[in-house]
């Protein structure tokens, strides 16, 4: 056949075939159906495919890629035809010529070669997507996952955790008996009016920092420093009643799933609940991550309806916080490394301030009591 187009300028190689000279088999299929048809192909002004006589399809040379294909076999691709239309060439010889005949075998769209702009804006998108998975999506998932998680388990990890929170702080807890009982009659209060169905566990650890934080199940830790500071039960009982908000919503937990991911909550449906993954994951969590802006407001929400619930003003919750900021903002182990101190924060107690109808929460002698139940 002549061989004198500009496609055809392979050279003196020509396949050796039974089909005619200048042609050889191939399988094809015509991307339509899964079956394959025996053809003969004819190189010529384009890749003039035939079977049983019959012209099938001509690949224009230009338009022909390569396709991933078993071993020893080249299967070719038109970029112009159907998208799973192929062409299967055994024969080694008339491989050779296809690959000087299909200038573009292997470029762009060829089996395993991908443009270095393609990678970068896949790896982009990629980035983007995982951001968007963190930013949105995990969040999203933390709140669902929450809710599915029992009571009895939250409680189990609050324990789990209990001595590696002691450890950070000293590991000695206060517990005078006068002091105790002043403190339990303050918590008592404030769940019996707030109706929270997890019983309270609150510790006074003896540390000069003031802080006071909930751990999933109700534990809540009251560092000395902040008692402290503190100069009446209106002020102290406010930032509790704000951490019990925290519990009834079950921020902890929910920051606990967000930050450690379904891998801790793949541990929990396993019972693996005092893991030492999970003990110090809880433990980090606790003291390191700041609840959102919308989480705050809505502890602080939850604080502002309990004191006045109890015919007591939440104004004092701000005025303490507003005395200890100062010399307790750089601290990381402070109130304000886990809960932000905002302007909208303090006007938000400032715009709930009240005068007291309610019973005093503690007798003068109590409140002296717990002032100085780590003494």
């Amino acid at each position: 056949m002549s061989r004198g187009s500009s496609n055809s300028d392979a050279g003196s190689r020509e396949p050796s075939s039974s089909a005619g000279e200048g042609s050889f088999p191939a399988l094809y299929l015509d991307g339509l159906t899964n079956q394959k048809h025996r053809v003969t192909v004819v190189p010529s002004a384009s890749l003039d495919i035939t079977g049983d006589g019959v012209s099938v399809a001509a690949w224009c040379y230009d338009d022909i890629r390569r396709a991933d294909g078993p071993h020893g076999v080249l299967r070719l691709r038109n970029a112009a035809a159907a998208e799973f239309a192929r062409l299967e060439v055994s024969e080694p010889t008339a491989q050779a010529w296809l690959q000087d005949l299909c200038k573009r075998l292997d470029g762009e769209g060829a089996a395993g070669h991908v443009s270095t702009a393609r990678i970068v804006a896949w790896s982009l998108a990629a980035a983007a997507s995982l951001l968007a998975v963190i930013w949105f999506g995990v969040p999203i998932i933390a709140a669902q996952l929450t809710g599915l998680v029992p009571l009895s388990w939250e409680k189990r990890l609050g324990e789990a955790t209990d001595t590696q929170v002691r450890a950070i702080f000293g590991g000695r807890s206060c517990a005078s008996a006068e002091g105790g009982a002043a403190l339990t009659k303050l918590v008592s209060t404030l769940q019996a009016a707030a109706g929270l169905p997890i019983p309270l566990q609150p510790v006074v650890l003896d540390s000069s920092v003031a802080n006071a934080f909930a751990l999933p199940g109700g534990k809540i830790y009251i560092l000395n420093g902040l008692i402290g500071k503190a100069e009446s039960p209106d002020e102290l009982a406010g930032l509790l009643a704000h951490e019990l908000g925290h519990v009834a919503h079950r921020d902890g937990l929910r920051r606990l799933i967000q930050d450690s991911g379904t891998g801790f909550f793949a541990g929990l449906l396993l019972g693996d609940v005092t893991g030492g993954a999970m003990l110090a994951s809880a433990g980090r969590v606790a003291l390191r991550a700041a609840y959102s802006r919308e989480t705050e407001a809505n502890a602080d929400r939850y604080a502002i309806a309990l004191m006045e619930k109890l015919g007591r003003s939440p104004k004092p919750m701000g005025d303490l916080l507003l005395r200890i900021s100062d010399p307790e903002k750089d601290n990381p182990l402070s109130i304000f490394a886990t809960h932000p101190l905002r302007e909208d924060r303090l006007a938000m107690l400032a715009a709930a301030a009240r005068a007291p109808t309610g019973t005093p929460l503690l007798l003068f002698g109590e409140w002296r009591a717990l002032k100085a139940i780590c003494e």
